[in-house]
């Protein structure tokens, strides 16, 4: 069984054209994109986000776009839970590495471990297997790192009165 988590809280790529750019930089995978200003109003139009996939081992922009989606032309169409969010992946490796498309940054090593993350752009899919992954939004050039998404995901999850310890 495959499972996803939903990675992108407060914040996603610009529904009608994100323009995602993909670069290699020493190992790591960067997607810069433009930011959806009109459901979060804190970002200004026209202002771009990136994240960064830390030790990248293979990454893939797919063709997939929304209306084939939600046509069922996606592996994942009957799966995920929403088009046009940022995911982590977890589960069957076969369904997971199926396409044979991947862009190879670095060989597997076999230690450590890594994520496969899947962000549903407005014309096309970007999947990659990395170590982590961190973003920086245009505003306040916040980082959020991977880590602290799932401590405030799991604080989240925790009934009110244990949240303050």
């Amino acid at each position: 069984m495959t499972t996803f988590v939903q990675l992108n809280h407060g914040w996603n790529a610009d529904p009608n054209s994100p323009e995602p750019h993909v670069t290699v930089v020493d190992g790591d995978v960067v997607v810069t994109f433009f930011v959806n200003a009109f459901q979060f109003p804190e970002f200004t139009e026209g202002t771009k986000a990136t994240i960064r996939f830390k030790s990248c081992q293979r990454y893939r922009i797919g063709p997939t776009n929304d209306e084939g989606w939600y046509m069922g032309q996606c592996r994942f169409s009957k799966l995920v839970p929403q088009w046009g969010e940022f995911y982590q992946l977890a589960g069957d490796s076969d369904i997971l590495l199926a396409p044979n498309d991947w862009s190879v940054v670095q060989p597997e090593t076999g230690s450590g471990s890594m994520e496969h993350y899947l962000f549903y752009f407005k014309d096309e899919t970007f999947e990659c297997v990395a170590r982590s992954w961190e973003v920086e939004l245009p505003v306040n050039r916040l980082l959020v790192s991977d880590r602290q998404q799932q401590v405030a995901a799991s604080r989240r999850m925790l009934p009110a009165a244990q949240r303050q310890r």
